[in-house]
């Protein structure tokens, strides 16, 4: 059933994003959601912009993809950049385009970080990477380990440092980056400014062991889906699983295990033990008690009506300026 078809405002268009770890589920309802509300989805899942990770990242079928349009899927090749200034970019282009054609914009994915960053207004600093610096300061942490490299942060933006995680290498070395080269303090630069659009948050969770059989059934299916080969494929082409995009769980172990470094029994089983741990990330960045977010039990029956009727009441809130 579909809802009304509203001519939206890009302004004034109300945005719904559909959040929660790997494997709870977002899919599923973000495609519900648009089907009811006359919505396009928008992906904010950092991998699944890349081509040729279909299995691996748990794209949307093309079954799926009939079912309601989506965005920001296999734009870029596996070794090309793609982070939070891109997406942001990316992102708010699409939602312009989708409410322009009056349709709701329903972002939906695991990267906290790039949900947040959307939804909070963040500006982030236009610095394109630098691989040969990147390059050196990624040897430096692998022999010495990375707290050189935040000492470093500190000394040039205690305020940038304080706002990082010491372990975070990839995010100190994008902050000394962007210091290198602009001369300016990162922390001076991207700061958040209101966005043009209201939005919804709607999280999805459920009892912890029960998330964490979900994932192991999940990776069986990819295994029978053909993961193995995906990952053949991709190391034939040229990319190198455990690098850049292909760091991900899954494809870094059975590159190891086609490294002869282990047995594909225990690559599996890292892979599944891998995806625990970046589900508990994913909650950190919308936490359980955070009030901004209309949390929801996967698990529950009655998911997509109790969901629909969260987002009814938020459009008649928030109605959209008609053209």
């Amino acid at each position: 059933m579909r809802g009304p078809h509203l001519e939206l405002t890009s302004a004034a268009s109300p945005v719904v994003a559909v959040v929660g770890p790997t494997a709870v589920g977002k899919t599923r309802l973000a495609i519900a959601l648009a089907r009811r509300f006359d919505g396009e989805i928008v992906n904010a899942d950092s991998r699944q912009v890349y081509r040729l990770m279909s299995i691996g990242t748990a794209k949307p079928t093309p079954a799926e993809r009939s079912e309601a349009p989506h965005h920001l899927i296999d734009i870029l090749n596996p070794d090309e950049s793609f982070g939070l200034g891109l997406f942001l970019k990316l992102a708010r282009e699409v939602i312009d385009d989708i409410a322009d054609r009056g349709r709701l914009p329903i972002v939906a994915g695991g990267t906290g970080q790039y949900v947040r960053g959307l939804l909070e207004g963040r500006q982030v600093p236009e610095v394109p990477p630098d691989p040969c610096f990147r390059q050196r300061l990624e040897q430096m942490a692998a022999e010495g380990g990375g707290e050189a490299l935040y000492a470093r942060l500190q000394e040039i933006d205690p305020a940038r440092a304080v706002a990082l995680d010491p372990r975070n290498t990839r995010r100190v070395i994008r902050a000394l980056e962007i210091h290198q080269s602009t001369g300016r303090k990162p922390s001076e630069m991207g700061q958040n400014q209101a966005p043009p659009f209201p939005s919804l948050v709607i999280g999805l969770t459920m009892e912890r062991q029960e998330l964490y059989q979900r994932i192991d059934a999940r990776v069986d299916d990819m295994m029978a889906q053909g993961l193995l080969d995906e990952v053949r494929e991709l190391a034939a082409a040229g990319y190198t699983p455990g690098q850049g995009a292909l760091s991900s769980p899954g494809y870094r172990e059975l590159g190891e295990y086609f490294a002869g470094l282990t047995s594909l029994e225990e690559a599996v089983a890292r892979t599944k033990t891998q995806t625990h741990r970046m589900a508990r990330r994913q909650y950190t960045w919308f936490k359980l008690g955070d009030p901004r977010v209309h949390w929801l039990d996967a698990s529950e029956e009655g998911l997509e009506l109790k969901a629909a009727a969260i987002v009814a009441s938020f459009l008649e809130a928030n109605p959209p300026v008609l053209q």
